[in-house]
């Protein structure tokens, strides 16, 4: 299992010269299986350079998109990904179940007016709406995705993608609370090798914050500490916030973990960067390693 993140930023692209590192394009996360499947999480910015990649791959099989919530951070950048990928390619959606709305809404509004200059049924592609992982696990060959519902405004979901003995959690736009629910999503991460989090905020930003549907690092580090997971990933990063600053948000957050005596590995999610699961541990590869 390959993850690749193409977009890592929250809320709106922040391009420039203080988000270089971690990157400045709105979420979306690609995962690629042993099996061959190509599995993409949330069609932010970030989409549009990963459909040139995938535009330069041979024999690509069906893609699935799944769509946490459909937020506009998570689809404006899935009009300058469909159109160019190549005539015919089948392009399975799944998630949210308001994800085929959303996405529709980026070519054209609900009145006609149109937002795009074609319309998402001029595309050659063949678009299926699954509506499949919400109620039930997701089969993808060798692979398997589970979801659970988020803590956010206008309800979302995080997805778990299991293949042979790896696993990995991928949970954003999510606000952590200690007690119930919390151990809900402990029992959903418990053994993955990794855990990507939204931790948006500080600790002390979160009384501001409230209500926003978006965590700290201090809940994402306790989350990952209790459900043993040795590698966590921040993310969806504020769009505020410099290179300096989530560079800051590492450190704070390794030296709480090892005041807390966890071993776990963490770091802030870099645009471009990967990680693979395969062999004795997960490996994460910084950009143009």
């Amino acid at each position: 299992m390959k993850i690749t993140f193409w977009g890592t930023r929250g809320s709106i692209p922040v391009p420039g010269r203080d988000t270089t590192l971690y990157g400045g394009n709105t979420t979306c996360v690609e995962v690629r299986l042993a099996g061959g499947e190509t599995v993409i999480i949330d069609a932010g910015t970030g989409i549009r350079r990963l459909g040139e990649v995938l535009r330069s791959r041979n024999g690509m099989g069906p893609i699935y998109l799944l769509m946490t919530h459909v937020h506009w951070d998570h689809i404006i950048g899935f009009p300058f990904f469909a159109p160019g990928l190549p005539a015919g390619t089948e392009l399975l959606v799944d998630g949210h179940p308001n994800a085929m709305m959303g996405l529709q809404h980026t070519f054209d509004n609900p009145m006609g007016g149109g937002y795009f200059p074609i319309k998402i049924e001029e595309l050659d592609l063949r678009i299926r709406f699954l509506n499949a992982v919400g109620r039930r696990p997701l089969e993808l060959g060798g692979g398997k995705v589970d979801s659970i519902p988020l803590r956010h405004p206008q309800g979302g979901l995080g997805f778990r993608i299991r293949e042979g003995d790896r696993t990995l959690a991928f949970i954003t736009d999510n606000e952590l609370e200690d007690g119930e629910a919390l151990e809900d999503y402990v029992d959903f991460c418990r053994g993955a090798d990794v855990l990507i989090h939204d931790a948006q905020y500080a600790p002390e930003e979160m009384d501001a914050h409230r209500g926003w549907g978006h965590s700290d690092y201090e809940m994402a580090l306790e989350l990952a500490r209790r459900a043993e997971t040795p590698r966590l990933i921040l993310f969806h990063h504020d769009p505020s916030r410099t290179d300096a600053e989530l560079k800051a948000f590492e450190l704070l957050c390794r030296d709480l973990a090892s005041k807390k005596s966890s071993p776990m590995q963490i770091e802030a999610a870099r645009e471009d960067s990967e990680i693979h699961l395969g062999g004795d541990s997960p490996a994460y590869e910084e950009p143009g390693s």
